[in-house]
Protein backbone atom coordinates (compact mmCIF):
# COMPACT_ATOMS: atom_id res chain seq x y z
CA UNK A 1 0.00 0.00 0.00
CA UNK A 2 2.73 2.29 0.74
CA UNK A 3 4.10 2.04 -2.59
CA UNK A 4 0.71 2.72 -4.07
CA UNK A 5 0.62 5.91 -2.61
CA UNK A 6 3.95 6.67 -3.17
CA UNK A 7 3.13 6.36 -7.09
CA UNK A 8 0.15 7.89 -7.22
CA UNK A 9 1.80 11.21 -5.37
CA UNK A 10 4.63 11.40 -7.44
CA UNK A 11 2.41 10.73 -10.94
CA UNK A 12 -0.25 13.82 -9.61
CA UNK A 13 3.12 15.60 -9.02
CA UNK A 14 4.47 15.12 -12.77
CA UNK A 15 1.28 15.49 -14.31
CA UNK A 16 1.14 19.17 -12.11
CA UNK A 17 4.71 20.11 -13.15
CA UNK A 18 3.83 19.34 -16.71
CA UNK A 19 0.85 21.19 -16.94
CA UNK A 20 2.32 24.52 -15.06
CA UNK A 21 5.05 24.48 -17.19
CA UNK A 22 3.08 24.53 -19.74
CA UNK A 23 1.14 27.34 -18.82
CA UNK A 24 4.11 29.45 -17.29
CA UNK A 25 6.03 30.96 -19.68
CA UNK A 26 9.39 31.39 -19.45
CA UNK A 27 9.59 34.13 -17.00
CA UNK A 28 7.25 32.44 -14.34
CA UNK A 29 9.62 28.88 -14.31
CA UNK A 30 11.19 29.60 -10.95
CA UNK A 31 7.71 30.43 -9.71
CA UNK A 32 6.29 27.64 -10.83
CA UNK A 33 9.23 25.07 -9.94
CA UNK A 34 8.88 27.02 -5.95
CA UNK A 35 5.32 26.52 -6.45
CA UNK A 36 5.72 22.54 -7.48
CA UNK A 37 8.70 22.27 -5.10
CA UNK A 38 6.17 22.98 -2.28
CA UNK A 39 3.66 21.24 -4.02
CA UNK A 40 6.02 18.07 -4.24
CA UNK A 41 7.43 18.51 -0.65
CA UNK A 42 3.54 18.39 0.48
CA UNK A 43 2.14 15.68 -1.21
CA UNK A 44 5.27 13.70 -0.51
CA UNK A 45 4.16 14.41 3.32
CA UNK A 46 0.54 13.48 2.32
CA UNK A 47 1.73 10.60 1.28
CA UNK A 48 4.16 9.98 4.49
CA UNK A 49 0.98 10.84 6.72
CA UNK A 50 -0.72 7.94 4.48
CA UNK A 51 1.96 5.49 4.59
CA UNK A 52 1.93 6.14 8.27
CA UNK A 53 -1.69 5.77 8.88
CA UNK A 54 -1.73 2.32 6.91
CA UNK A 55 1.08 0.51 8.75
CA UNK A 56 -1.03 1.57 11.88
CA UNK A 57 -3.88 0.31 10.50
CA UNK A 58 -2.51 -3.12 9.35
CA UNK A 59 -0.49 -3.52 12.94
CA UNK A 60 -3.84 -2.92 14.67
CA UNK A 61 -5.50 -5.78 12.25
CA UNK A 62 -2.53 -8.04 12.41
CA UNK A 63 -3.00 -7.58 16.49
CA UNK A 64 -6.64 -8.01 16.67
CA UNK A 65 -6.21 -11.18 13.94
CA UNK A 66 -3.93 -12.40 15.85
CA UNK A 67 -5.62 -11.84 19.73
CA UNK A 68 -8.44 -13.65 17.35
CA UNK A 69 -6.38 -16.56 16.47
CA UNK A 70 -5.17 -16.82 19.83
CA UNK A 71 -8.68 -17.04 21.57
CA UNK A 72 -9.53 -20.03 19.11
CA UNK A 73 -6.64 -22.21 20.10
CA UNK A 74 -6.86 -21.58 23.64
CA UNK A 75 -11.39 -22.65 23.32
CA UNK A 76 -9.65 -25.78 20.47
CA UNK A 77 -7.43 -26.43 23.55
CA UNK A 78 -10.59 -26.64 26.38
CA UNK A 79 -12.36 -28.77 23.99
CA UNK A 80 -9.57 -31.09 23.21
CA UNK A 81 -8.71 -30.86 27.28
CA UNK A 82 -12.65 -31.70 27.87
CA UNK A 83 -12.67 -34.96 25.21
CA UNK A 84 -9.57 -36.42 26.56
CA UNK A 85 -11.08 -36.10 29.55
CA UNK A 86 -14.71 -37.67 28.29
CA UNK A 87 -12.40 -40.45 26.56
CA UNK A 88 -10.78 -41.25 29.99
CA UNK A 89 -13.72 -41.76 31.58
CA UNK A 90 -14.91 -43.77 29.06
CA UNK A 91 -12.10 -46.01 29.05
CA UNK A 92 -12.31 -46.52 33.02
CA UNK A 93 -15.83 -47.40 32.58
CA UNK A 94 -15.06 -50.01 29.80
CA UNK A 95 -12.26 -51.41 31.72
CA UNK A 96 -14.75 -51.78 35.06
CA UNK A 97 -17.08 -53.18 32.39
CA UNK A 98 -14.61 -55.51 31.74
CA UNK A 99 -13.42 -56.46 35.12
CA UNK A 100 -17.70 -57.30 35.94
CA UNK A 101 -18.16 -59.30 33.00
CA UNK A 102 -14.88 -61.37 33.67
CA UNK A 103 -16.27 -61.93 37.30
CA UNK A 104 -20.23 -63.01 36.28
CA UNK A 105 -18.34 -65.53 33.47
CA UNK A 106 -16.26 -66.68 36.55
CA UNK A 107 -19.59 -66.90 38.40
CA UNK A 108 -21.64 -68.71 35.37
CA UNK A 109 -18.86 -71.27 35.02
CA UNK A 110 -18.91 -71.90 39.00
CA UNK A 111 -22.78 -72.72 38.49
CA UNK A 112 -22.38 -74.47 35.87
CA UNK A 113 -20.20 -76.73 37.59
CA UNK A 114 -22.28 -76.68 40.16
CA UNK A 115 -25.17 -77.65 38.61
CA UNK A 116 -23.71 -80.63 36.47
CA UNK A 117 -22.56 -81.96 39.76
CA UNK A 118 -26.22 -81.69 41.55
CA UNK A 119 -27.38 -83.26 38.08
CA UNK A 120 -25.12 -86.00 38.49
CA UNK A 121 -26.07 -86.46 42.02
CA UNK A 122 -30.21 -86.25 40.90
CA UNK A 123 -29.11 -89.33 38.48
CA UNK A 124 -28.04 -91.87 41.14
CA UNK A 125 -30.70 -90.60 43.45
CA UNK A 126 -33.33 -90.95 40.76
CA UNK A 127 -31.23 -94.59 39.73
CA UNK A 128 -31.28 -95.29 43.51
CA UNK A 129 -35.25 -94.03 44.36
CA UNK A 130 -36.57 -96.35 41.52
CA UNK A 131 -34.40 -99.28 42.70
CA UNK A 132 -35.92 -99.09 46.04
CA UNK A 133 -39.18 -98.38 44.76
CA UNK A 134 -39.27 -101.29 42.51
CA UNK A 135 -37.96 -103.41 45.91
CA UNK A 136 -41.08 -102.05 47.64
CA UNK A 137 -43.66 -102.36 44.59
CA UNK A 138 -42.03 -105.99 45.17
CA UNK A 139 -42.63 -106.68 48.32
CA UNK A 140 -46.12 -105.09 48.40
CA UNK A 141 -47.62 -107.53 45.74
CA UNK A 142 -46.14 -110.17 47.82
CA UNK A 143 -47.49 -109.47 50.91
CA UNK A 144 -50.76 -108.44 48.94
CA UNK A 145 -51.06 -111.32 46.74
CA UNK A 146 -51.88 -108.38 43.93
CA UNK A 147 -50.11 -107.09 40.78
CA UNK A 148 -49.47 -103.95 40.63
CA UNK A 149 -52.55 -103.25 38.02
CA UNK A 150 -55.20 -105.06 40.48
CA UNK A 151 -53.71 -102.91 42.89
CA UNK A 152 -54.27 -99.33 40.72
CA UNK A 153 -57.47 -100.80 39.59
CA UNK A 154 -58.49 -100.80 43.55
CA UNK A 155 -56.84 -97.45 44.20
CA UNK A 156 -58.63 -95.58 41.17
CA UNK A 157 -61.95 -97.11 42.19
CA UNK A 158 -61.80 -95.97 45.76
CA UNK A 159 -60.50 -92.54 44.99
CA UNK A 160 -63.40 -92.26 42.12
CA UNK A 161 -66.10 -93.09 44.90
CA UNK A 162 -64.54 -90.63 47.40
CA UNK A 163 -64.35 -88.37 44.47
CA UNK A 164 -68.07 -88.96 43.82
CA UNK A 165 -68.94 -88.20 47.05
CA UNK A 166 -66.72 -85.20 47.53
CA UNK A 167 -68.43 -83.83 44.58
CA UNK A 168 -72.18 -84.97 45.15
CA UNK A 169 -71.38 -82.99 48.78
CA UNK A 170 -70.14 -80.10 46.85
CA UNK A 171 -73.34 -79.74 44.39
CA UNK A 172 -75.96 -79.83 47.23
CA UNK A 173 -74.15 -76.52 48.75
CA UNK A 174 -74.05 -75.22 45.73
CA UNK A 175 -77.75 -76.50 44.62
CA UNK A 176 -79.26 -75.29 48.17
CA UNK A 177 -76.98 -71.84 47.90
CA UNK A 178 -78.18 -71.48 43.98
CA UNK A 179 -82.07 -72.79 45.37
CA UNK A 180 -82.00 -70.22 48.44
CA UNK A 181 -81.30 -67.02 46.23
CA UNK A 182 -83.31 -68.37 43.00
CA UNK A 183 -86.04 -68.34 45.62
CA UNK A 184 -85.75 -65.33 47.68
CA UNK A 185 -85.52 -63.38 44.09
CA UNK A 186 -88.32 -65.72 41.98
CA UNK A 187 -90.58 -65.10 45.29
CA UNK A 188 -90.24 -61.32 45.51
CA UNK A 189 -90.97 -60.77 42.00
CA UNK A 190 -93.40 -63.12 40.98
CA UNK A 191 -94.95 -62.17 44.17
CA UNK A 192 -95.06 -58.09 43.00
CA UNK A 193 -96.50 -59.65 39.62
CA UNK A 194 -99.35 -61.24 41.47
CA UNK A 195 -100.35 -58.29 43.19
CA UNK A 196 -100.14 -55.81 40.33
CA UNK A 197 -102.33 -57.64 38.41
CA UNK A 198 -105.39 -59.56 39.91
CA UNK A 199 -108.08 -61.19 37.29
CA UNK A 200 -111.46 -62.75 38.18
CA UNK A 201 -111.50 -66.04 39.01
CA UNK A 202 -114.15 -67.05 37.45
CA UNK A 203 -113.59 -67.80 33.74
CA UNK A 204 -115.78 -67.07 30.76
CA UNK A 205 -117.19 -70.30 28.80
CA UNK A 206 -118.44 -71.35 25.79
CA UNK A 207 -122.36 -72.15 25.40
CA UNK A 208 -123.12 -75.01 23.39
CA UNK A 209 -126.29 -75.93 24.48
CA UNK A 210 -129.79 -73.81 23.33
CA UNK A 211 -132.54 -73.67 25.98
CA UNK A 212 -135.96 -74.26 24.50
CA UNK A 213 -139.05 -73.27 26.03
CA UNK A 214 -140.53 -76.26 25.29
CA UNK A 215 -140.24 -79.71 23.54
CA UNK A 216 -142.85 -78.72 20.50
CA UNK A 217 -139.90 -76.10 19.91
CA UNK A 218 -138.08 -79.07 18.67
CA UNK A 219 -140.55 -79.98 16.18
CA UNK A 220 -140.49 -76.48 14.85
CA UNK A 221 -136.85 -75.87 14.52
CA UNK A 222 -136.32 -79.36 12.64
CA UNK A 223 -139.13 -78.08 10.42
CA UNK A 224 -140.82 -80.12 7.35
CA UNK A 225 -139.29 -83.02 6.35
CA UNK A 226 -136.03 -81.81 8.13
CA UNK A 227 -135.88 -78.43 5.51
CA UNK A 228 -135.64 -75.85 8.79
CA UNK A 229 -132.64 -78.02 10.29
CA UNK A 230 -130.57 -78.44 7.12
CA UNK A 231 -131.12 -74.57 6.36
CA UNK A 232 -129.49 -73.63 10.09
CA UNK A 233 -126.75 -76.57 9.27
CA UNK A 234 -125.98 -75.36 5.69
CA UNK A 235 -126.00 -71.61 6.48
CA UNK A 236 -123.90 -71.66 9.76
CA UNK A 237 -121.65 -74.65 9.34
CA UNK A 238 -122.29 -76.29 12.63
CA UNK A 239 -124.22 -79.95 13.31
CA UNK A 240 -127.72 -79.06 15.66
CA UNK A 241 -128.27 -82.57 17.92
CA UNK A 242 -131.64 -82.54 18.45
CA UNK A 243 -132.08 -85.90 20.83
CA UNK A 244 -133.89 -86.81 24.23
CA UNK A 245 -132.10 -84.05 25.86
CA UNK A 246 -135.27 -81.75 27.61
CA UNK A 247 -135.83 -78.57 26.18
CA UNK A 248 -132.54 -78.58 25.17
CA UNK A 249 -130.72 -78.71 21.41
CA UNK A 250 -126.76 -79.19 21.25
CA UNK A 251 -124.89 -77.14 19.00
CA UNK A 252 -121.47 -78.79 17.95
CA UNK A 253 -118.81 -77.73 15.80
CA UNK A 254 -114.82 -77.39 16.47
CA UNK A 255 -115.25 -73.68 14.85
CA UNK A 256 -116.25 -71.33 18.08
CA UNK A 257 -117.31 -68.52 16.26
CA UNK A 258 -119.60 -70.65 13.69
CA UNK A 259 -120.89 -72.20 16.88
CA UNK A 260 -121.67 -68.77 18.87
CA UNK A 261 -123.17 -67.64 15.18
CA UNK A 262 -125.33 -70.47 15.79
CA UNK A 263 -126.27 -70.06 18.95
CA UNK A 264 -127.42 -66.78 18.92
CA UNK A 265 -128.89 -67.41 15.49
CA UNK A 266 -131.03 -69.87 17.01
CA UNK A 267 -131.67 -68.64 20.03
CA UNK A 268 -133.11 -65.52 18.11
CA UNK A 269 -135.15 -67.77 16.00
CA UNK A 270 -136.82 -69.43 19.26
CA UNK A 271 -138.15 -66.04 20.45
CA UNK A 272 -139.30 -64.91 17.35
CA UNK A 273 -141.08 -67.76 16.60
CA UNK A 274 -140.86 -67.60 12.77
CA UNK A 275 -138.54 -70.75 11.70
CA UNK A 276 -138.00 -71.19 8.18
CA UNK A 277 -134.94 -71.46 5.36
CA UNK A 278 -135.50 -67.15 4.55
CA UNK A 279 -135.89 -66.04 7.79
CA UNK A 280 -133.06 -67.81 9.15
CA UNK A 281 -130.53 -66.75 6.12
CA UNK A 282 -131.55 -63.68 7.11
CA UNK A 283 -131.22 -63.95 11.13
CA UNK A 284 -127.49 -65.74 10.49
CA UNK A 285 -126.56 -62.78 8.47
CA UNK A 286 -127.51 -60.33 10.94
CA UNK A 287 -125.65 -61.81 13.51
CA UNK A 288 -122.65 -62.80 11.51
CA UNK A 289 -122.53 -59.18 10.77
CA UNK A 290 -122.84 -57.94 14.77
CA UNK A 291 -120.42 -61.06 15.30
CA UNK A 292 -117.56 -59.25 13.31
CA UNK A 293 -118.09 -56.36 14.44
CA UNK A 294 -118.16 -57.39 17.71
CA UNK A 295 -114.69 -59.61 17.04
CA UNK A 296 -113.15 -56.32 15.98
CA UNK A 297 -114.03 -54.37 18.85
CA UNK A 298 -113.03 -57.02 21.08
CA UNK A 299 -109.44 -57.32 19.91
CA UNK A 300 -108.96 -53.01 19.30
CA UNK A 301 -110.38 -53.32 23.19
CA UNK A 302 -107.84 -55.65 24.03
CA UNK A 303 -104.90 -53.65 22.97
CA UNK A 304 -106.27 -50.76 24.33
CA UNK A 305 -106.28 -52.43 27.81
CA UNK A 306 -102.86 -53.60 27.39
CA UNK A 307 -101.74 -49.91 25.77
CA UNK A 308 -100.34 -51.55 22.46
CA UNK A 309 -100.26 -49.81 19.07
CA UNK A 310 -99.29 -50.74 15.58
CA UNK A 311 -100.93 -53.98 15.63
CA UNK A 312 -102.29 -55.08 12.45
CA UNK A 313 -105.67 -55.54 11.44
CA UNK A 314 -105.73 -59.02 11.12
CA UNK A 315 -103.94 -59.37 14.16
CA UNK A 316 -106.88 -57.48 15.89
CA UNK A 317 -109.35 -59.72 14.47
CA UNK A 318 -107.59 -63.17 15.55
CA UNK A 319 -107.40 -61.33 19.00
CA UNK A 320 -111.08 -60.80 19.19
CA UNK A 321 -112.03 -64.62 18.11
CA UNK A 322 -109.91 -65.68 21.10
CA UNK A 323 -113.27 -64.18 23.39
CA UNK A 324 -115.07 -67.53 21.57
CA UNK A 325 -111.88 -69.85 22.55
CA UNK A 326 -111.63 -71.79 25.57
CA UNK A 327 -108.37 -73.69 26.64
CA UNK A 328 -109.30 -76.02 29.30
CA UNK A 329 -112.54 -74.01 30.51
CA UNK A 330 -110.20 -71.02 30.57
CA UNK A 331 -111.39 -67.85 28.15
CA UNK A 332 -108.39 -67.43 25.67
CA UNK A 333 -109.44 -64.37 25.57
CA UNK A 334 -108.96 -63.32 29.38
CA UNK A 335 -106.15 -65.47 29.55
CA UNK A 336 -104.15 -63.73 26.63
CA UNK A 337 -104.83 -59.93 28.56
CA UNK A 338 -103.61 -61.39 31.98
CA UNK A 339 -100.54 -62.75 30.65
CA UNK A 340 -100.31 -59.33 28.73
CA UNK A 341 -100.34 -57.80 32.00
CA UNK A 342 -98.02 -60.26 33.91
CA UNK A 343 -94.77 -60.04 31.11
CA UNK A 344 -95.19 -56.21 31.57
CA UNK A 345 -94.90 -56.47 35.39
CA UNK A 346 -92.29 -59.03 35.03
CA UNK A 347 -90.39 -57.15 32.78
CA UNK A 348 -90.88 -53.92 34.41
CA UNK A 349 -89.30 -55.56 37.50
CA UNK A 350 -86.26 -57.24 35.25
CA UNK A 351 -85.91 -53.60 33.60
CA UNK A 352 -86.40 -55.16 30.02
CA UNK A 353 -88.99 -53.26 27.57
CA UNK A 354 -92.18 -53.95 28.79
CA UNK A 355 -93.87 -52.63 25.36
CA UNK A 356 -92.58 -55.47 23.67
CA UNK A 357 -92.98 -57.56 26.68
CA UNK A 358 -96.53 -57.51 26.71
CA UNK A 359 -97.07 -57.28 22.79
CA UNK A 360 -95.79 -60.56 23.10
CA UNK A 361 -98.08 -61.58 26.37
CA UNK A 362 -100.99 -60.53 24.27
CA UNK A 363 -100.42 -62.84 21.04
CA UNK A 364 -98.67 -65.87 22.49
CA UNK A 365 -101.50 -67.95 21.85
CA UNK A 366 -103.15 -66.28 18.37
CA UNK A 367 -102.27 -69.17 16.79
CA UNK A 368 -105.48 -71.02 19.17
CA UNK A 369 -107.65 -68.64 16.77
CA UNK A 370 -107.14 -70.68 14.20
CA UNK A 371 -105.62 -73.83 15.39
CA UNK A 372 -108.79 -75.74 14.36
CA UNK A 373 -108.32 -74.98 10.74
CA UNK A 374 -104.40 -75.18 10.50
CA UNK A 375 -102.68 -78.28 10.90
CA UNK A 376 -100.06 -78.25 13.99
CA UNK A 377 -99.25 -76.52 17.58
CA UNK A 378 -100.84 -73.28 18.04
CA UNK A 379 -97.41 -71.59 18.90
CA UNK A 380 -95.86 -72.42 15.94
CA UNK A 381 -99.22 -71.21 14.08
CA UNK A 382 -99.13 -68.65 15.94
CA UNK A 383 -95.05 -67.44 15.12
CA UNK A 384 -96.02 -67.90 11.64
CA UNK A 385 -99.48 -65.71 11.75
CA UNK A 386 -97.06 -62.49 13.89
CA UNK A 387 -94.44 -62.83 10.94
CA UNK A 388 -96.97 -62.71 8.30
CA UNK A 389 -98.36 -59.66 9.39
CA UNK A 390 -94.98 -57.42 10.49
CA UNK A 391 -93.94 -58.33 14.08
CA UNK A 392 -90.51 -58.01 14.93
CA UNK A 393 -88.31 -61.12 15.08
CA UNK A 394 -88.14 -60.91 19.35
CA UNK A 395 -91.92 -61.34 19.21
CA UNK A 396 -92.03 -64.29 16.54
CA UNK A 397 -89.15 -65.83 18.33
CA UNK A 398 -90.53 -65.69 22.38
CA UNK A 399 -94.29 -67.00 20.56
CA UNK A 400 -92.83 -70.10 18.82
CA UNK A 401 -91.18 -71.01 22.26
CA UNK A 402 -93.27 -70.47 24.60
CA UNK A 403 -93.96 -73.73 25.17
CA UNK A 404 -90.35 -74.70 24.12
CA UNK A 405 -91.38 -76.22 20.84
CA UNK A 406 -87.99 -73.91 19.63
CA UNK A 407 -84.96 -72.27 21.17
CA UNK A 408 -85.57 -69.84 23.67
CA UNK A 409 -83.16 -66.56 22.03
CA UNK A 410 -84.12 -64.04 24.33
CA UNK A 411 -85.66 -63.00 28.16
CA UNK A 412 -89.13 -62.25 26.22
CA UNK A 413 -89.46 -66.12 25.71
CA UNK A 414 -89.05 -66.64 29.05
CA UNK A 415 -91.03 -64.28 30.67
CA UNK A 416 -93.89 -65.15 28.25
CA UNK A 417 -93.17 -68.43 30.12
CA UNK A 418 -93.31 -67.89 33.33
CA UNK A 419 -96.62 -65.26 32.48
CA UNK A 420 -98.22 -67.99 31.13
CA UNK A 421 -98.00 -70.60 33.97
CA UNK A 422 -99.01 -67.89 36.47
CA UNK A 423 -102.04 -67.36 34.49
CA UNK A 424 -103.14 -71.06 33.85
CA UNK A 425 -102.17 -72.14 37.16
CA UNK A 426 -103.44 -69.71 39.59
CA UNK A 427 -106.60 -71.38 41.63
CA UNK A 428 -110.01 -71.34 39.86
CA UNK A 429 -108.10 -70.66 36.20
CA UNK A 430 -108.88 -74.28 34.49
CA UNK A 431 -110.36 -77.24 35.33
CA UNK A 432 -109.09 -80.63 34.10
CA UNK A 433 -110.72 -83.82 33.85
CA UNK A 434 -110.72 -86.36 36.36
CA UNK A 435 -109.43 -89.13 33.58
CA UNK A 436 -106.45 -86.66 32.73
CA UNK A 437 -105.66 -85.97 36.11
CA UNK A 438 -106.02 -89.23 37.57
CA UNK A 439 -103.26 -90.42 34.69
CA UNK A 440 -101.27 -87.35 35.36
CA UNK A 441 -100.85 -88.31 39.07
CA UNK A 442 -100.07 -92.38 37.97
CA UNK A 443 -97.65 -91.14 35.52
CA UNK A 444 -95.57 -89.08 37.75
CA UNK A 445 -95.98 -92.06 40.60
CA UNK A 446 -94.64 -94.38 37.88
CA UNK A 447 -91.38 -92.35 36.50
CA UNK A 448 -90.50 -91.49 39.88
CA UNK A 449 -90.71 -95.22 40.68
CA UNK A 450 -88.43 -96.33 37.22
CA UNK A 451 -85.35 -95.43 38.91
CA UNK A 452 -82.98 -97.49 41.50
CA UNK A 453 -82.77 -97.13 44.81
CA UNK A 454 -86.73 -96.22 44.89
CA UNK A 455 -89.20 -98.28 47.30
CA UNK A 456 -92.42 -95.69 46.99
CA UNK A 457 -93.76 -92.45 45.51
CA UNK A 458 -96.55 -90.33 46.08
CA UNK A 459 -97.80 -88.18 43.92
CA UNK A 460 -99.68 -85.22 46.32
CA UNK A 461 -101.02 -81.67 46.11
CA UNK A 462 -103.05 -82.20 43.05
CA UNK A 463 -99.87 -83.52 41.06
CA UNK A 464 -97.87 -80.90 42.10
CA UNK A 465 -95.45 -82.26 44.57
CA UNK A 466 -94.15 -86.12 44.22
CA UNK A 467 -92.86 -87.20 46.97
CA UNK A 468 -89.90 -90.30 46.75
CA UNK A 469 -89.04 -92.90 49.08
CA UNK A 470 -85.69 -94.67 48.81
CA UNK A 471 -83.73 -97.51 49.98
CA UNK A 472 -81.49 -96.71 53.22
CA UNK A 473 -79.24 -98.94 52.79
CA UNK A 474 -78.84 -98.59 48.31
CA UNK A 475 -78.58 -94.54 48.47
CA UNK A 476 -77.08 -92.30 50.37
CA UNK A 477 -77.74 -88.95 51.30
CA UNK A 478 -75.63 -87.25 48.81
CA UNK A 479 -77.12 -89.56 46.46
CA UNK A 480 -80.08 -88.50 47.24
CA UNK A 481 -79.66 -84.83 45.90
CA UNK A 482 -78.83 -86.56 42.08
CA UNK A 483 -81.55 -88.97 42.07
CA UNK A 484 -84.20 -85.82 42.77
CA UNK A 485 -82.55 -84.15 39.96
CA UNK A 486 -82.74 -86.75 37.30
CA UNK A 487 -86.54 -87.36 38.39
CA UNK A 488 -87.36 -83.97 37.79
CA UNK A 489 -85.63 -83.84 34.34
CA UNK A 490 -87.41 -87.67 33.45
CA UNK A 491 -90.21 -85.84 34.65
CA UNK A 492 -89.81 -82.74 32.15
CA UNK A 493 -89.06 -84.70 29.16
CA UNK A 494 -92.01 -87.49 29.59
CA UNK A 495 -95.10 -84.79 31.02
CA UNK A 496 -96.92 -82.09 29.98
CA UNK A 497 -98.17 -79.90 33.31
CA UNK A 498 -98.78 -76.44 33.69
CA UNK A 499 -96.98 -74.94 36.47
CA UNK A 500 -93.91 -76.80 38.05
CA UNK A 501 -93.58 -79.95 40.11
CA UNK A 502 -91.74 -80.17 43.13
CA UNK A 503 -89.70 -83.67 43.56
CA UNK A 504 -89.02 -84.58 47.47
CA UNK A 505 -86.86 -87.57 47.64
CA UNK A 506 -87.23 -88.76 51.32
CA UNK A 507 -83.88 -91.16 53.13
CA UNK A 508 -84.60 -91.67 56.52
CA UNK A 509 -83.86 -94.74 59.07
CA UNK A 510 -85.96 -95.69 61.71
CA UNK A 511 -84.73 -97.73 65.02
CA UNK A 512 -88.32 -99.73 66.48
CA UNK A 513 -88.01 -101.24 69.66
CA UNK A 514 -90.45 -102.70 71.92
CA UNK A 515 -90.23 -102.53 75.84
CA UNK A 516 -92.51 -105.95 77.07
Amino acid sequence: MEALYISISIILGAFLGYGISILLSSKAKKNAKHISDQMLGEAKREASNIITDGQLKAKEAIFAAKNQAEQEAKERLKEISAGEKRMLQREEMLDNKSNLLDKREQEVKRSEQSLSDRTRYVDSMKIEVERLHNEQIAKLEEISGMDSSQAKKILMESLESEAKHEAAKMIKQIQDEAEAEADRNAKRILSTAIQRYAADVVSERTVSVVNLPGEEMKGRIIGREGRNIRSIEAVTGVDLIIDDTPDAVIISSFDPVKREIARLSLERLVVDGRIHPSRIEEIVEKVKTEMADGIWEAGQQATFDVGLHGISPELIRHIGRLKYRTSFSQNVYQHSLEVAHLCGVLAAELGVNQKIAKRIGLLHDIGKAVDHEVEGSHAIIGAEIAKRHGESAQVVDAIASHHNESEVNSVFGFLVQAADSLSAARPGARREMLENYIKRLEDLEAIASSFNGVSKSFAVQAGREVRVMVDVDRTNDENAVMLARDISKSIEEKLAYPGQIKVVVIRETRAVEYAK
